[in-house]
């Protein structure tokens, strides 16, 4: 947990961080009010603990601005002339608990275990509104109803692997489907109530990534003008998923090798140690072995990832579930756009079938969203599908059937219609941003702007 500690007496403040840090939790101080709400504006915390004397200021008054500032943080009131009327006093303007100075550590775990269930209520809270906002949002619901024997046996071997605390690792071609399928895993694991922190490798800079993964300190680097938590601190007891590690910068693969294997970390800037539990899946649409054999990729992190591996197969081998999906998006959007149909025609299947789809589930969720908006009757025809499903082959989205030069296309159409020709292509998301000639960062943000990502 990240403590505020607010007391204008020094020695106090200071040993009252120290007992929290030494419980494996993160405590900052501040002597007076302006800090306090300084700090509580730039940095988030689940608890704060507040003297009722600070000089000439009042911990009550204080008291009602934080909670003002912050609804549901919960505050600790404590007091070295602490007597029943003030303590009442505080509960009743919103403070949570009260602690007599100075406090015993038996006392402060009493307090401490209190605070807990408190942050996990919340927690679970902001959980269940986050569902109920997905649930309302554009992204369809995940489908897990599969016939493909291939996908029943990677579900098989995920939910029994859901159960132990091993790591695992995900494989397969870009949009097939790996993030789902993680999430799918925390769900029915015993940390399903626990947090569930996704860090895409390929987005960000090495010194960017590793900051947002392990967290820095004020001044680690230009730029650091506060103290941050990582990725790795925010899917404490649960579940980080690491997308695309096969882009990990091989100058960070250490330090996550060495959270694996001991649970321990630094935040970029400090020499600190800190313990992390936490359970890593992996995903990536990279041959692994072969980085590893190019120097690219740790061979010992490639093993200690390597406890549990599935494939998930391309969608065109999985016709059955090909049309399950189309179906299932179909009723998705048509719901959101308000229309009523009965689903495809005889040409559209088959088209849909013939079909390659390089980009998997994400390129069928973009072609059926689109045949939803133009379809014309109450059933999805060939003719409002994609020039290039309606070819029948990946590859012409460089061909007869794709965007032309010259054609009456948006800058926007043809680039999207080149960027998915490449990532078809391309071994590997390093190459495709080469052929490019783009760095990763910008790839992403254009895989992710069109649906890609």
């Amino acid at each position: 947990m990240n403590f505020l500690v607010i007391d204008d007496d020094k020695v106090f403040r200071e040993a009252t961080c120290l007992l929290i840090e030494d419980e494996g939790h993160y405590a900052e101080s501040a002597a007076n009010a302006e800090v306090a709400l300084s700090c509580l504006r730039e940095d988030n915390f689940d608890a704060v603990l507040l003297d009722l004397n600070l000089g000439r200021e009042s911990g009550l008054t204080l008291l009602s601005q934080i909670l003002k500032l912050r609804p549901n943080l919960p505050v600790v009131m404590f007091s070295a002339q602490g007597s029943v009327k003030t303590a009442v006093q505080a509960l009743h303007l919103g403070a949570v608990d009260f602690l007599e100075k100075p406090f015993t550590r038996e006392q402060f775990h009493t307090v401490l275990a209190r605070l807990q269930r408190f942050t996990q209520m919340d927690q679970q809270i902001e959980r269940l509104k986050q569902e109920v906002q997905e649930s309302q949002a554009q992204t369809p619901e995940p489908m897990f109803d599969f016939d493909t024997p291939a996908m029943k046996r990677v579900m098989d071997v995920l939910i029994r692997a859901a159960k132990s605390p091993a790591s695992v690792l995900i494989l397969g071609e870009s949009g097939t489907g790996k993030s789902v399928a993680a999430r799918a895993l925390h769900e029915h694991s015993a940390l399903a109530d626990k947090p569930f922190v996704t860090v895409s490798c390929p987005s960000l800079s090495k010194e960017l990534l590793e900051s947002q993964l392990f967290g820095h300190v004020r001044g680690a680097f230009t730029g650091a003008l506060k103290d941050h938590w990582g990725k790795v601190k925010a899917a404490a007891g649960g579940t980080l998923f690491l997308d695309e590690i096969g882009d990990l910068p091989l100058e960070i693969q250490p330090k996550l090798l060495r959270l694996l294997q001991e649970r321990e970390y630094e935040r970029v800037g400090e020499t600190v140690t800190r313990k992390a539990e936490v359970r890593i899946v992996a995903a990536t649409n990279r041959d692994l072995k072969q980085r590893v054999a190019e120097g690219a990729f740790r061979e010992d992190l490639f093993y200690r990832l390597n406890v549990i591996t599935v494939e998930m197969p391309p969608l065109r081998a999985r016709p059955n579930d090909l049309l399950k999906f189309a179906e299932h998006y179909m009723r998705h959007f048509a719901s959101q756009c308000g229309r009523s149909l009965q689903g495809f025609t005889d040409d559209a299947a088959s088209a849909m079938l013939r079909y390659s789809w390089p980009g998997n589930l994400r390129e069928l969720r973009n072609a059926i969203e689109r045949a939803v908006i133009l379809a014309g009757k109450d059933r999805i025809a060939a003719a409002d599908l994609p020039s290039q499903v309606r070819g029948g082959d990946g590859a012409s989205l460089h061909g007869d059937e794709g965007p032309r030069i010259g054609s009456p296309l948006s800058l926007d159409e043809i680039e999207e219609a080149h960027i998915k020709g490449v990532l078809a292509h391309a071994p590997s998301l390093i190459e495709a941003a080469q052929t490019l000639g783009i760095d990763q960062a910008t790839l992403y943000r254009k895989r992710k702007k069109f649906g890609m990502a």
